[in-house]
Parts: structure tokens; sequence; C-alpha cells
């Protein structure tokens, strides 16, 4: 019989896999190699971080790691050392550069359905193959956008949207976003060219050092080691990866299983972290589209059912949300003008930790707008 899990024992483990009951100290500002060696472990540890606006990955590391600030990540996507880029369940992820391309293969199958389910019918009769290799020498020759390159695609292809094929060049070549697209404190158009390109790894195959290799099974380890303990649907919930009961079923001697409160079997890294439902949860604010609110089939382990309700959005954006005691209390926004910064706080019911979330807000203010004027308020995100 397998060990039972509190829904707050299985929070506490996803937290400290997530990095966010402790936060670790990057070295100090003079050690530039090492502190961007850190960020990029993080970022690697958790399997990217979702990234479909340009700026929430700069706050979800803020939320992981003190002493993080702005220059951190924004040398990285500069010096080509990180990249936005399709990956899980099709959307932007932030990924380093050596997870990229790994990454990009293994979901490969999930991104083309989600194009052919979208604008199958608007490309009917067009060769995939010649459309991909038209697209590619487009972005490669100049980073574009999907406006620029549909345009361009539909000189040849004249009775297609240029919409749609733009959006399949994104589905069949591994697009990255270039500088200075998600770069802080600038602002540029959503441009593209391959990572092949950006990354100059030229058609490296998979098992060399520019490609390394990464099957299924590494990567529901990987999955587990920054989301577990987890069932096979949320892989799947993570991933949209069809196939994943046979992996489980193969890694299953070198994994620990346990059940959760309702019967459902749940699968662990036998020497991940699962420190216990005792264990404090500090006060947190999550970034948007965060992954910790985003991958798991059951979310109940980080957000009640009635809050994921509040925090699901018509337009599919995820706020930014409040942790107290581990779990979906809140969200919150930023709005900045010219000389001042208001951080809002809308709660989903009373807390006594009001004190410490102040303090977190005011570390989030600090970093995100250290010379202007701050205000905290609470009420209704308008």
């Amino acid at each position: 019989m397998s060990e039972i899990l509190s829904l707050r024992a299985i929070n506490r483990a996803l937290l400290s896999r997530q990095r966010l009951l402790g936060r670790a100290a990057l070295p100090a500002a003079d050690s530039g190699e090492a502190r961007a060696a850190m960020v990029v472990e993080t970022i690697e540890h958790l399997v990217g971080l979702q990234a479909q606006a340009p700026f929430p990955p700069y706050y979800g590391l803020l939320s992981r790691l003190d002493g993080f600030r702005p220059d951190d990540l924004a040398a990285l996507i500069t010096g080509r050392n990180v990249v936005r880029i399709a990956l899980m369940r099709g959307t932007i992820h932030l990924v380093s550069a050596r997870d990229c391309l790994p990454l990009r293969r293994l979901v490969q199958p999930v991104i083309e359905r989600g194009m052919r389910n979208a604008y199958g019918k608007q490309l009917a009769g067009v060769d995939a193959g010649a459309l991909a290799a038209a697209g590619r020498a487009l972005v490669e020759a100049e980073p574009m956008t999907f406006s620029q390159l549909g345009q361009a695609l539909a000189e040849r292809w004249r009775d297609h949207p240029p919409h749609a094929l733009a959006q399949a060049v994104r589905a069949f070549v591994p697009l990255v976003q270039v500088p200075p697209r998600a770069v802080w404190s600038q602002s540029g158009p959503s441009r593209h060219t391959s990572a092949e390109r950006w990354l100059d790894q030229p058609d490296a195959p998979a098992g060399t050092a520019q490609a390394p290799a990464l099957g299924l099974a590494d990567l529901v380890r990987r999955y587990l080691g920054a989301f577990g303990p987890a069932t096979v649907r949320d892989v799947a919930a993570w991933s949209r990866l069809t196939g994943l009961r046979a992996v489980m079923e193969q890694l299953r001697p070198s994994l620990v299983t346990f059940r959760d409160e309702r019967g459902a079997e749940l699968f662990d890294l036998p020497s991940a972290p699962r420190p216990g439902a005792d264990v404090p949860a500090p006060v947190r604010l999550v970034a948007e589209f965060d992954n910790l609110v985003l991958s798991h089939a059951e979310r109940s382990r980080v957000v009640s059912a009635e809050n994921i309700k509040r925090i699901s959005t018509i337009n599919g954006v995820i706020p930014g949300t409040v942790l107290i005691d581990g779990f979906v209390a809140g969200m919150w926004r930023l709005a900045t003008s010219r000389d001042a910064t208001t951080l809002s706080i809308e709660l989903f019911g009373p807390i006594r930790e009001r004190d410490a979330l102040v303090h977190e807000a005011g570390r989030v203010l600090a970093f995100c707008s250290p010379d202007a004027s701050h205000d905290i308020r609470f009420g209704p995100l308008t």
C-alpha cells in the first residue's frame, strides 16, 4: 500500500521544488559569471519559465532568487544564453540555450498538432516542407515579425492567409524571439529567427555537444524534479504530450509512488525533497503566467477550484498571484506612471500575514522601479 500524502504535504513538496519555500542568494554583484550561472541553473531546474508576455520571467526569478536584478536576466537574453520559444503546451517559454532545441524536439508533435487544428483548413494544399524551407530562409536572412513573414510568404502562396502561413512556419521551424523584445526597460516588436541561427547550432544532430540527447523519460524526470510528486495526467497537462503512461511505467522501478487523498497515484524521484505538511510557507508574490499554477491537471495542490475561477480570465491572461501559507489567496498587479509605481492586491479573504505581504510587495516595487515613488493598495483589481 502506497503512503498517502496530504494536500498540504504535496503543496510543500511543490513549493520546495519550485524554490518558493526559501530563496537562494545570488553571489555578489562583482561575481558576474557565478550570478549568470545560478540564474541559468534556476531556469533549467524549472524546465523554463512561462513567458507569453515579455517580463513575467523577471518576476518569476525575483520570487525565487535573493538579490536578483533585472540586468541578471537581460544580459542573458542579449548574450544569447537564454531564449524565448514556443515549447510546452505550444506557449512561449524562456529556456536556456542548452535546453532550447532538445526540448523543442520533444514537444514538436504538440506544436504541429495545435497548428493543424487551428490552421489546417486554411493551409490545405500547401507543401509543409517547402513552406518551412521558405520561412526559414526568410527569418534567417533577417529577423521578422509574423506580419512581415506572412506577407512575404503570401507572395508565393497567394491563395492562403498570410497569418496562417506565418503560424505554420512557427510550428515547423523553431523560432526564437530576438532582442530588444523582453530586454528590461526596452521595447520592440516580436521579431523572430531560427533557434539554430540565433544560437549558432546549425543542423546539430541530437546527441552532440550542441544538441544533447533528451528523451521522454528524461523530460518526465525533470518535470518531477520541478513539479512533483505528480500523476500521469499532471505531466500530460504540462506538456500536452501523449503516450506518457507507457513512459511512466518504464520509469516505475526507478521512482517512488504515493497516493493523494483522493486515491490518485503520484510518481516522484526518490531523492526529491518532500519537506512535510507542517513546514512553514512564506508569503510570495508569484508572477503572471507562472508555471506554478499552470502545470498540473489537479491544481488544488496550490489553488482551490473556487480560486481557479477567480484567476482565470476570458482572454487567457493569468494574473500575478499571492501565496499565503502556500496557497493562492489573491491576485496582484503593477501600474506604472512617469514617476510612481502602484502595486495593487486583491485578496480572496481575510489573512493574518498582512505585514509580510506588504514587505513582499515592497520588495517587488524596489525591484521594478527603484527610483519612483511607491504605493501599495488593497482592493479589487480593475
